[in-house]
């Protein structure tokens, strides 16, 4: 009896400490704008689905005001192969045809965003609201290539943000909604037709318009390797002049997600992360704990 008490009692002084510690993160954010890019393997995956949906709910009860915005790569792959449309991916971005526009279209704004909106829906009915990057001139984009080997390739129809207008998303936020967005926009040259944006990108502009507290991007990966594959190389915290200087010699996958995170705190927002999207609530580890998990990104 005496051992079930005392780890009864260990086990109460562990919540109260994780309790405690999440108090300066409650007052530093507390009615704060965050950005939030879902993505990888937490797309797929029902059980990380849920656990991101609730911690979404929490951070918006805990007086947090987040904003979701999401991609698809998974799920356009799969519909893409079901259609028998092949997948090209060229510098770290989907290579996207006028084939295959329309299939990410349906995939982001019409599957993924309402999924993802119901499952937060669960903690409060109408608690989420989907937004596409095409509504109310959100997002306005034009066309990207990319470098591979020193050489610039035509990547079809994606694009860079290079206009937001985020007032749709702020009358969500003050209404006491969770916007969730679908990574899309319409291109500013050719009206009428729709671009590919890369999720982390679009979080990126959209968190610096906002002027959001914190961009938070999930992964497959840990955080950022100094040497991949060298596991010992994780970085936890690096500044902007330094990761400038490391981005050109990242795995190529990384360098989209490691941008954004760059643009964002250049572009004024205090604080930038990449955490692993595989671990349940890893959101709220790195937001409520001073360790934090993953790699944070601050200014020089």
């Amino acid at each position: 009896m005496g051992a079930f008490r005392k780890a009864a009692e260990l086990e109460v002084t562990t919540k109260t400490a994780v309790l405690i510690e999440s108090l300066a993160w409650l007052k530093q954010f507390n009615e704060k704008i965050m950005v939030v890019k879902f993505g990888g393997n937490a797309m797929v995956d029902e059980s990380l689905q849920r656990a991101f949906a609730e911690d979404m709910a929490y951070l918006r009860f805990a007086g947090i005001r987040p904003v979701v915005v999401h991609g698809g790569g998974p799920q356009i792959s799969a519909r893409l192969a079901e259609l028998g449309i092949q997948s090209e991916f060229r510098g770290g971005y989907r290579v996207t045809t006028s084939e295959s526009i329309e299939v990410v279209r349906d995939v982001l704004s019409g599957q993924i965003s309402r999924e993802l909106a119901g499952m937060i829906d669960k903690h409060q009915d109408g608690l989420a609201i989907t937004i596409s990057g095409e509504d109310a001139n959100l997002f306005g984009g034009r066309r990207r290539g990319a470098v591979v080997d020193g050489e610039t390739v035509d990547l079809g129809l994606v694009g860079d943000v290079v206009t937001v207008d985020p007032t749709a998303v702020l009358e969500a936020v003050n209404a006491g909604r969770i916007p969730v967005i679908a990574s899309i926009a319409p291109d500013l040259d050719q009206p009428g037709q729709s671009l590919n944006i890369n999720a982390d990108s679009a979080a990126s502009a959209l968190a610096v318009a906002l002027g959001a507290e914190k961009l938070v991007i999930l992964t497959d990966v840990a955080g950022l390797y100094r040497d991949w594959p060298d596991r010992e190389s994780l970085v936890s915290i690096i500044d902007t002049e330094e990761l400038t200087e490391l981005l050109p010699a990242l795995e190529s996958g990384m360098i989209p997600k490691m941008t954004a995170c760059l643009e964002a705190v250049v572009g004024g927002v205090a604080k930038a992360a990449i955490i692993d999207g595989r671990t349940p609530h890893s959101i709220l580890v790195e937001i409520f704990t001073h360790s934090g998990i993953g790699t944070e990104v601050v200014p020089a």
